[in-house]
């Protein structure tokens, strides 16, 4: 049942975000430079906007209400002529989908921002820091609970605003903030960046994807007629047939999603998000964790049902088309989470192995969903696998942004007290901080999938909706990466938690007389990834409950059909995959508890040396992206200045001196008639312009 309501009321959501951003800046502008006063402005707003969107959730799931809150006047109005007109209203459309991440989103800042008042104290930019955290979460907030694609973008690219400013946040690029090994090179070039470098990246890269996002909704609105995503939904069969019998479908809806994949790290924009750990701790958990990094994968989980059910009712032609636009996503999703869990297992920084890891498992959220999408050719018999694989891709969402936030809290923690952060420089952390390790642990093998921790669940849901695809090897893919993803976590938490550090000094890290001794951390650090850590443990626990009503929500998600199964089925499969990771975490353990030298055996060996060396380089991408998009431009553009300075040379310079040269001999035999040296002059300027024009058109 569709409920209008005022659309100020339900749009306080993201409303009350953005208004105390505006009175940040006011107050900044009028002198106010008060820390506690921004920081509890941010945690306040924050804190209203989690309250309200728990009542949201409250009428969508409770009362079956879906919350279409868009105001009775428009933002934007024009006749485009030909009988078509373009709306804009301003307002939240609240289904079960736009309910649960508005919660979602809401509650993890709300945690984030309370760690913050903390770890930020006394920071240089801490004002600075609140407002853009403010402002971010506002973003956010209106991109999952837009009604339109417009609104949603305003929302989309406010978040990469945000983004940008945050991982940039120590601009002055002090080495200790840096990310990467200082000095090092993979095929020739750095691979350690500073802040300024890192957020420049991150927008360059959201940004490239964003022009397609930018071009598939243009396209979309020429075709349909409407911005409105439910407006798309409703006409999704006939404009999914105009273009698939125009053979551009798949391209059209691959445009669309290359901000999606942008967004979420996805092979080839994954590198913005690895170097985007120069911002400060909480920002990697609030954008890089358990926000932002989900926008593109929020895309997915929306758009995935209506291509779907829009190109069953299009018919043969549309589903062809779209299943290749399924298989593409499927695939760029897989590669990304296995390629990022190869990176994650070598990586010698605790916030770079997070880093990985996340881009790793948002690529399962999308292979989840796009999975689904690869029966489209089997009609409405696979509508039950598709929303199947929804309901799985948001199942990881919802786990993943629990445990990945605590980890990265943590991490926060873990890197004031080593004052450094190379796990190298850490250890035996588990005596001095013993909550601190309970909470490691606790999401740790969450996000290494052990029941009965919430990650358990969700990753078995992805993993039975890529077997259901029928394509084996996103299916072993998939599992080699749980794999992968075991051992890097265990090996993070036994080397941090429970050795000594190899580069300290002994006497002094157990004596305590570092600036930052290893303790627990303040309550008000403690507190929040303490109580997410808890949340992976209780929502597994309690699934049967959270997975019912996560199901209920998304079965009240536009275009989604059928209600999804919550619990996967503890078949073979499951048991033998689970005894295997368990006994791969004790492995693990094992080798780190005695002390085996991995590195040595490494290095004794060229072919462990090579493979760890393209590991830890991550694969030379980095690198492979620089040659081909940077410094071939820059060639070209050395080129072509060197071709305009010497047509300049040529024109100015040589040009007139040798008329001048030919008038004064001219003159000598005329008798001081000039009109032909400007013949000359004139001649050999059209000859040069000839010759110009000849080339370009041969180029």
């Amino acid at each position: 049942m569709i409920v209008s309501a005022p659309w100020y009321s339900w749009s306080s959501i993201w409303l009350v975000p953005f208004a105390a951003a505006v009175v940040m800046a006011v107050a900044w502008l009028l002198g106010v430079r008060r820390e506690r006063f921004y920081g509890l402005m941010s945690v306040l707003s924050i804190l209203v906007a989690a309250i309200v969107s728990t009542f949201a959730l409250y009428n969508v799931l409770a009362l079956h209400e879906t919350i279409d809150a868009v105001s009775s006047w428009n933002w934007v109005s024009l006749n485009l002529g030909s009988g078509t007109s373009l709306t804009i209203g301003v307002g939240s459309y609240l289904d079960g989908l736009g309910a649960i991440m508005a919660v979602i989103v809401s509650w993890l800042s709300f945690l984030i921002a309370v760690y913050s008042l903390e770890y930020m104290k006394g920071d240089w930019g801490v004002q600075r820091y609140f407002f853009f955290i403010t402002f971010f979460v506002g973003s956010m907030l209106l991109l999952v609970v837009a009604e339109n694609l417009v609104l949603m973008f305003i929302g989309w690219e406010g978040t990469g605003l945000a983004s940008y400013a945050l991982i940039g946040h120590w601009y002055t690029d002090e080495e200790d903030k840096w990310v990467g090994v200082p000095g090092r090179k993979a095929l020739g070039l750095p691979m350690y960046f500073e802040p300024s470098n890192s957020g420049v990246r991150a927008l360059m890269f959201t940004r490239l994807g964003d022009v397609g996002f930018l071009v598939g909704m243009s396209v979309l609105f020429l075709v349909a007629h409407t911005f409105s995503i439910p407006g798309l939904a409703a006409s999704a069969g006939s404009w999914m047939a105009y273009l698939a019998n125009n053979d551009l479908l798949a391209a059209v809806l691959f445009i669309f999603t290359l901000g999606a994949l942008a967004k979420s790290a996805q092979f080839p924009f994954h590198e913005w998000l690895v170097t985007a750990m120069t911002g400060p701790t909480p920002v990697s958990a609030l954008i890089h964790a358990a926000t932002m990094v989900k926008a593109g994968v929020y895309f997915v989980l929306r758009f995935a049902p209506i291509f779907f059910v829009g190109a069953v009712a299009a018919g043969v032609v549309a589903e062809a088309q779209s299943q290749v636009y399924f298989g593409i996503v499927a695939a760029l999703a897989a590669l990304t989470a296995f390629m990022m869990a190869t990176m994650a297992i070598v990586s010698n920084e605790f916030k770079l192995v997070l880093a990985y890891s996340t881009a790793s498992q948002l690529g399962y959220m999308i292979l989840a969903a796009a999975a689904g999408g690869l029966l489209v050719t089997q009609g409405s018999a696979a509508l039950a696998a598709m929303d199947q694989g929804v309901f799985a891709g948001l199942a990881q969402l919802l786990s993943h942004a629990v445990f990945k936030a605590a980890l990265f809290l943590i991490a926060g923690w873990a890197l004031h007290v080593a004052e450094s952060r190379f796990i190298d420089d850490m250890g035996n952390y588990a005596k001095y901080m013993k909550a601190t390790a309970v909470a490691m642990w606790l999401s740790g093998l969450s996000l290494a999938a052990i029941p009965p921790l919430s990650g358990f669940f969700s990753k078995e849901l992805v993993l039975e909706s890529v077997a259901q695809s029928g394509y084996t090897v996103l299916y072993l893919v998939a599992v080699v990466t749980a794999f992968f993803t075991a051992a890097y976590t265990t090996r993070l938490a036994v080397r941090v938690f429970h050795l000594p550090p190899i580069h300290a000094h002994a006497e002094e890290y157990e004596g305590h007389e570092g600036a930052h001794g290893p303790r627990e951390a303040p309550s008000l650090m403690l507190g929040p990834y303490f109580l997410l850590a808890l949340g992976a443990l209780l929502l597994g626990i309690f699934w049967p409950i959270a997975g019912s009503k996560l199901s209920q929500g998304v079965y009240q998600t536009l275009s989604v059909l059928v209600r999804p199964e919550f619990m996967p089925a503890i078949d073979v499969a499951t048991i033998a995959i689970t005894s295997l990771l368990v006994v791969d975490i004790l492995l693990v353990v094992a080798a780190y508890l005695r002390r085996v030298d991995f590195m040595s055996a490494v290095r004794s060996s060229r072919l462990l040396s090579d493979i760890h060396s393209f590991l830890f380089d991550r694969w030379y991408i980095n690198s492979i992206i620089y040659y081909a998009f940077v410094y071939s431009f820059i060639g070209l553009s050395l080129v072509l200045h060197v071709v305009d300075h010497g047509i300049d040379v040529f024109y100015h310079r040589l040009l007139p001196t040798f008329a001048r040269g030919s008038s004064a001999g001219l003159r000598a035999t005329f008798g001081g008639r000039t009109d032909y040296s400007l013949a000359l002059y004139l001649s050999l300027t059209g000859v040069l312009v000839l010759l110009i024009l000849m080339v370009w058109g041969v180029i």
